[in-house]
């Protein structure tokens, strides 16, 4: 007996909640496994793509232990240098690469907070922008990533989809670390 295909509203109701609901997620790929791997073509991503640009490594891990494939960008995000020097010594031109929605890999490197990790794609010649990089490091407290891109001139007046920098972030967040960096 042959299954029919997924439409693109079960991949869409798989792939939304990958940004940020672990319980859905699993919940969902241990009723219908074949969602592990498929793309939601309105977003261009899957669900391994859509946790990994917003830095959700619960989710990522999920994936990663049912079977979804590794790529750079999930790496990078982890803040696992090793395989992100595999990838790019498999394909050096990736070390300028964007991700799902344009996302840098300096974005998702940023949110690792790794920062021989990033010493080393700068090493590498990666010349991505650190702006966006530097909300990145401020959504997830990663201080020594700010600095770090801060020291590349990142432009703290740089904002996000919602409208904020890194210095909005930080006060969200109450991180008084960063806002004294942020604010120096």
């Amino acid at each position: 007996m042959t299954q029919e295909p997924l439409t693109q509203e079960q991949i869409r109701n798989f792939v939304l909640p990958a940004h940020g609901n672990l319980e859905v997620v699993q919940q969902m790929l241990a009723a219908e496994p074949r969602l592990l791997n498929e793309k939601y073509v309105e977003f261009d991503e899957t669900a391994l793509e859509a946790a990994s640009h917003v830095g959700n490594r619960a989710i990522a891990q999920f994936l990663l232990d049912q079977g979804a494939p590794m790529n750079i960008y999930t790496a990078a995000m982890l803040g696992l240098q090793d395989e992100v020097e595999a990838f790019l010594d498999e394909s050096p031109e990736l070390v300028n690469g964007k991700g799902v929605h344009g996302i840098s890999l300096l974005f998702h490197a940023a949110l690792s907070g790794n920062v021989e990790l990033v010493e080393m794609l700068a090493a590498r010649g990666n010349s991505q922008s650190p702006d966006q990089p530097l909300l990145a490091a401020a959504m997830y407290g990663r201080h020594a990533m700010a600095k770090w891109l801060l020291e590349r001139d990142a432009d703290k007046t740089a904002t996000n989809f919602r409208g904020q920098t890194a210095l909005d972030i930080a006060e969200l967040r109450e991180d008084e670390a960063l806002i004294k960096l942020l604010s120096s």
